[in-house]
């Protein structure tokens, strides 16, 4: 509306008509014929060169075909840009910005894996640490208490704010004698690794846990004037398995933290083509080992469904892949999870793809919480 009101001398109420005219809304085409050919001829009225002027009408035509208006895609143009350079300069920082966001189009673990890629360490929340958010100090970044499932977010918040007004927790009894937490909590966040700070093992915290709450009478918001001792105890050596890390993270956070998913395998086999050398594979059939992130479903002329997915491999990088009809209806999708895929490396505007052939899903080492 502006630019045909300035620069051609339409008046407001004719730049609206073409405005709607151009997103569908017509009054009547000869009006809108009318606007137009004003529109010429006032420019060669204000003697603007005609290529100028046909330019100008080109780029004006050109946002008929957004279903949105020109604010709009301006706004989203400008972000786009902020967003390149930020991700360019400060990755991390981003990354961590993007998943306080609790946006975006890919689930948690995917922007976590994108930090890492870019040098971050990943780390688990902790009491003492990390904060309600996620957080980033140099190049660590400690996971926020609110992506711990089933914790409560009063508690989470009072462990933050207990720790800013009277410091860092000494030990595990410290926390419990200045947070008032049951031991169903307690026990998630020692579950979660939060508590590694003590130097101890997660499988004794769950027994010290225990002996401090386990029979413990209610207790009041009120602290102790003084430090009240703690019953010392001594275990035996308790065999702790990372692939028990592994599991709790997964159950308490969506993912794991302590190792990828490719190390929660049984086979040691990580694909013969990592997604950056794909396009050295053009016209060969290849097989990757790869993550799914997510999948696209569209329909073919002939009304079948076909599948485009996007997927990880072992060193975090993204590739693409085209599922069609018939390979799709023998090798369907099974959920989330690690893929074997064997297919033929096909390229497109120089981009690699892999047109997948065959597809199986590969199971996860047996937990061994359970066994």
């Amino acid at each position: 509306i502006k630019i045909c009101h300035h620069f051609a001398g339409l008046d407001l109420a004719d730049a609206d008509v073409l405005r709607r005219a151009m997103s569908g809304k017509y009054r009547s085409k000869s009006e809108f014929q009318r606007i137009v050919d004003k529109f010429f001829s006032n420019c060669r009225a204000f003697g603007y060169p005609e290529e100028i002027t046909k330019e100008v009408w080109r780029q004006i035509e050109s946002f008929a075909g957004y279903s949105f208006s020109k604010a709009h895609s301006a706004s989203y143009a400008v972000e786009s840009f902020q967003s390149l350079y930020l991700k360019t300069y400060f990755p991390m920082e981003f990354m961590v910005a993007v998943i306080n966001n609790f946006g975006g189009f890919y689930r948690t673990w995917v922007y976590v894996n994108e930090a890492r890629r870019w040098g971050a360490r990943i780390l688990p929340p902790c009491v003492n640490e990390g904060e309600y958010k996620t957080s980033i100090r140099g190049k660590d970044i400690y996971l926020g208490l609110v992506h711990v499932m089933h914790l409560e977010a009063e508690t989470a918040m009072r462990i933050v704010e207990e720790r800013r007004l009277n410091g860092k927790y000494a030990s595990l009894a410290d926390f419990v004698s200045r947070v008032h937490i049951g031991l169903e909590q307690l026990v998630i966040l020692i579950r979660i690794h939060a508590f590694r700070f003590t130097g101890k093992p997660k499988k004794e915290l769950l027994w010290e846990a225990h002996m401090l709450l386990g029979d413990a009478p209610a207790r009041t918001s009120e602290r102790a004037l003084f430090a009240t001792p703690v019953r010392s105890f001594s275990l035996p050596p308790l065999e702790q398995d990372p692939l028990e890390d592994a599991y709790d993270e997964m159950e308490l956070l969506g993912f794991p933290v302590s190792m990828t998913h490719f190390d929660l395998l049984e086979t040691s086999f990580r694909g013969e083509v990592m997604a950056r050398d794909l396009i050295c594979h053009k016209g060969k059939t290849v097989r990757m080992l790869v993550n799914l992130v997510t999948i696209k479903n569209v329909k073919t002329v002939k009304g079948e469904w076909m599948h485009f997915g996007c997927f990880l491999d072992a060193q975090g990088n993204f590739f693409d892949t085209v599922h069609f009809p018939p390979s799709l209806k023998k090798y369907p999708f099974r959920g989330d999870g690690i893929y074997l895929l064997k297919g033929k490396v096909v390229e497109e505007f120089g981009y690699p793809s892999l047109e997948v052939e065959k597809m199986a899903k590969l199971p996860f080492r047996k937990d061994p919480r359970y066994e």
